[in-house]
Parts: C-alpha cells; structure tokens; sequence
C-alpha cells in the first residue's frame, strides 16, 4: 500500500504538479477503476467515509491531471463527461444500456491510415468507440 502511495507522489511530482491530498486522492481513486467514472461518481466515492472534497476541487483537480497527461477525459454520452487514468492508446466499447464502457485492447482493429483522409485534413489521432449492448444486459 505505501509503495503505490509513493508511486502515485513520484508520478505526480514528475509531471510537474503539487502533491495535493485532493490531486492524490482523484488519481488514486482513477487508478483503482475500469469503470470510467463522471466527476460525481468520483466524489461520492471519496466523501463515502468522510467528506473532505467538493464537486469543484473534484474538477480542478482532474483538469491538472489531464493538462499533465495523467488522465483522460472520455465523451461518450451528450454531455457526459467521464474520466479514465488508462492514458494509453486503446478503443472504447459502450453499453446503450447501461451505460457501461471498457476498454478495448488498441490492436483489436486495424491500424487506421490518418494520411487517408481528403485533403487538406490532418488527422493526428484517432479512436474507435463501438456501441451496442453488453453482455450483462444481454443476459437479461
């Protein structure tokens, strides 16, 4: 436990940001997920046992980890804001039911060649999100 806490100052300290308890806590938080949670999801968790946060620290703590490339912001729902520590290229799978969404591995498809598009398009990234129902809901 106390190596990952460390781990997780070293990271911070490394891209230039102040060690905050609320930076720490938002980053160690995202780290222990997969679900790509929104902002409120993020605080009630770290308010569960103790309120120490509020929605605005919640924000600005996520907008310095993402400016330091710690986090990403994933929109997938018309505004619907939700965030991922996996900052490493891969796609997303998105549940129209409810509302789950994964990862999928980046090599899953084949490369897209950006130099494709028309001209005078410069694409420089790109992601696939496919949606459809999980099989939790499918189940069902």
């Amino acid at each position: 436990m106390q190596e990952q806490a460390n781990a997780i100052v070293q990271t911070l300290k490394s891209r230039g940001l102040r060690v905050t308890p609320q930076r720490f806590a938002v980053y160690a938080n995202l780290l222990s997920r997969t679900d790509h949670p929104t902002v409120e999801q993020i605080l009630t968790e770290l308010n569960q046992d103790c309120p120490v946060s509020s929605q605005a620290t919640i924000y600005s703590s996520l907008q310095a980890l993402r400016e330091a490339g710690l986090v990403r912001e994933v929109l997938l729902e018309e505004g619907v804001s939700r965030y991922d520590a996996n900052v490493a290229p891969h796609h997303h799978f998105y549940c129209r039911q409810c509302k789950a969404i994964e990862d999928i591995a980046w090599d899953t498809f084949e490369y897209i060649q950006l130099k494709s598009l028309r001209p005078g398009l410069q694409g420089e990234t790109y992601e696939v999100t496919v949606q459809g129902i999980c099989d939790r809901c499918h189940e069902k």
